[in-house]
């Protein structure tokens, strides 16, 4: 085929392409006018096929179409912060609070209303010590030790340390804590020591993942509950539990705990997907209304699918830690996932946990 002839194939390709696009658009502008003069809902604009972004749209939404309400606003402006999004609908950097000065009930109030409607919230270069950092998580509650970490001179504090000889393992969506009959309020945890790069942890909205599951499965987890089980925890690295010791903790800390899939928020009154993959026995769901087993595999089926829902990008906002900043997230509002791509340097987290309350 000639130069010639290729040009002339291009240019009446071209042609049709612009003529074409120029037809659609016409259409377009059409249903541009109908849907400004009379808005369809989220439900007409993300079809069934693509239901992952009308969650976020949805919780979005429910938030005003605004990052905070202007009460949170004008609270952020009396306390001299200010508020730096991560995600739409999670995730803020919280400027211009020293977290070492005296608290205020007036300054409690403020991060607990932040925490509420943002989910996860973080401060920069605070360099709390142990002490200030337990004194800090008291403003929310009470606190639960944790009886699978190693013991320290505080027994709030949890030391999260990964290095050469240790992989970080935390690299998928979770929750903390689901093991227990009232499942933590929220974690505070402050980086100690940063890898060169990577570390970072990622906040998926567990809200925005519940409203954007399809409608057949939201009606179906409405009524169903499943199993948490922390004995995960009891041969890590390679070691192995002595019988008798598995038997003292099961006679006082429960093997097995249910909850429910569909959690509603004590707080907020929303419903979120309540899931851990690492916790919850994939066999064990059923209806706690009834009590019946929905059945072996039908149960790990539904669960392998929910399991997929945090991992939706949209859902999610990603913090890139530097030593001395602090996260501070809602456990009943999102999941989180520490990235695990810094092997061999080192990572040092130091978390306390608030207590919480029996899900419902």
């Amino acid at each position: 085929m000639s130069e010639h002839t290729q040009d002339s194939s291009q240019q009446r390709y071209n042609d049709i392409a612009i003529a074409t696009a120029e037809k659609l658009n016409l259409i377009r502008k059409t249903v541009r006018h109908e849907r400004t003069t009379s808005p369809p809902s989220l439900e007409v604009l993300f079809p069934d096929h693509n239901r992952v972004p009308v969650g976020i749209a949805q919780e979005y939404e429910r938030m005003d179409n605004r990052p905070v309400s202007e009460h949170l606003a004008a609270l952020a402006d009396l306390e001299g912060a200010e508020l730096e999004h991560l995600g739409l609908t999670l995730g803020t950097v919280v400027h211009g609070i020293d977290l070492t000065a005296a608290f205020t009930e007036a300054r409690i109030a403020f991060l607990r209303s932040v925490l509420l409607e943002r989910k996860v919230i973080f401060f920069r270069d605070q360099h709390l010590t142990e002490d200030q950092q337990v004194e800090f998580a008291r403003q929310f509650g009470d606190l639960d030790a944790f009886p699978f970490g190693k013991p320290g001179a505080n027994p709030f504090i949890l030391e999260i340390i990964h290095d050469e000889l240790s992989p970080g393992n935390e690299n998928g969506w979770h929750t903390d804590v689901t093991w227990m009959e009232s499942p933590s309020l929220g974690s505070i945890a402050q980086c100690t020591e940063c890898p060169p790069f990577g570390g970072d942890t990622l906040f998926s909205d567990s809200h925005a993942a519940f409203l954007g599951l399809p409608e057949n499965i939201k009606n179906q987890i409405s009524t169903l509950s499943g199993v948490n089980d922390y004995r995960v925890f009891l041969n890590r690295g390679g070691v192995q539990v002595p019988e008798s010791l598995a038997n003292e903790m099961k006679a006082q800390i429960p093997f097995g705990v249910a909850h429910p899939l569909a959690r509603q928020h004590p707080e907020t009154g929303k419903l979120a997907l309540y899931i851990h993959g690492g916790f919850l026995r994939h066999d064990s769901l059923f209806d706690h209304t009834t009590g019946e087993a929905l059945g072996s595999e039908a149960s790990k089926a539904l669960v392998a699918e929910l399991l997929k829902q945090h991992g939706r990008p949209e859902y999610q906002c990603r913090f890139q830690w530097s030593k001395g900043d602090i996260a501070f997230w809602d456990n009943r509002a999102v999941q989180h996932y520490a990235a695990s791509d810094y092997y061999p340097h080192q990572r040092r987290l130091r978390r306390v946990t608030v207590s919480g309350s029996r899900p419902y």
